[in-house]
């Protein structure tokens, strides 16, 4: 359970072990440890116990605020992994980085409600749901049992948009909408716009130029873009070469409003971060 305190665009979480965690005071950066063997941009380097806790630590040493643990990759066209293999991949490095890193906040990337469940039983504090509570209809129960912050990410089964994005908004207040109604408090809900989730290259570029949009709504906003697909397009660049182009990004998004990013390049993205909450402190005097 965690203990929260709001003011208009400032959260503070008290979580599990003693952690707090601040939104809004300046932007975080959340590192993605991908314990999958076929994750897009880095599969099969840290399926090992051993070496994702190393990687977590170094990522943290570069400036990462907190982690995103996953184990079932979601790139286009991936295949589902059965619950009991994700959960092989996902609690003992769930339960190492936690005993290495007690200070850090982890999340959770799942989409399944009973691995949400056994991660936080493990020693997650936040989770990060790639079909924003509609994937699986425990997911926002298993939210509110445990009384933790939840990722609502925006997707869709197709790309069947009328009005592109006011459809995402009303889509994301949809999820937010089963979230209430499980008993999740509102403070407790992040909204993701689910960049390279059921969008097709110009609604991801449409959708960063109107983020302000959803960061309107009044909730926690995480932007999610490293390395994506729509990145490596516009530059013609392989995937691990889009540290610039990720960046660009995560700057625009900090200029309208985002609170966290996730990535994978944490150095490159945390100074990216510092320089821009700097400019847009100096726009706020």
């Amino acid at each position: 359970m965690s203990r929260i305190g709001t003011q208009h665009g400032h959260w503070v979480y008290e979580l599990n072990g003693g952690i707090r965690l601040e939104l809004g005071k300046r932007t975080l950066i959340m590192g993605i440890l991908n314990a999958t063997p076929d994750s897009f941009s880095d599969g099969g380097r840290y399926t090992q116990v051993e070496a994702a806790v190393a990687h977590a630590a170094a990522m943290v040493e570069d400036g990462a605020d907190l982690l995103d643990i996953g184990g079932e990759s979601t790139r286009p066209g991936f295949e589902p992994v059965p619950l009991e293999e994700e959960l092989r991949r996902i609690i003992p490095v769930i339960q190492a980085v936690r005993k290495e890193l007690p200070h850090i906040p982890l999340s959770i990337d799942t989409y399944k409600a009973a691995a949400a469940r056994q991660a936080m039983e493990a020693g997650a504090h936040i989770i990060n749901d790639i079909w924003g509570l509609k994937g699986d209809p425990e997911m926002a129960a298993v939210a509110a049992e445990f009384g933790c912050p939840v990722i609502i990410n925006h997707n869709r089964h197709a790309r069947d948009y009328n009005d592109f994005v006011p459809d995402v908004l009303a889509d994301l207040l949809g999820s937010v909408e089963i979230a209430r109604a499980a008993g999740v408090a509102e403070s407790q809900l992040w909204l993701d716009p689910g960049i390279g989730f059921a969008k097709t290259y110009e609604n991801n570029l449409e959708l960063l130029a109107r983020l302000s949009e959803l960061s309107a709504l009044g909730y926690p906003v995480l932007l999610g873009t490293s390395r994506k697909r729509f990145i490596r397009d516009t530059l013609s660049l392989p995937t691990w070469e889009l540290a610039f182009g990720t960046a660009a990004t995560v700057a625009l998004g900090i200029a309208q409003g985002s609170h966290i990013v996730r990535v994978h390049d944490v150095r490159e993205m945390k100074q990216t971060a510092l320089m821009t909450d700097a400019i847009l402190q100096q726009i706020k005097k």
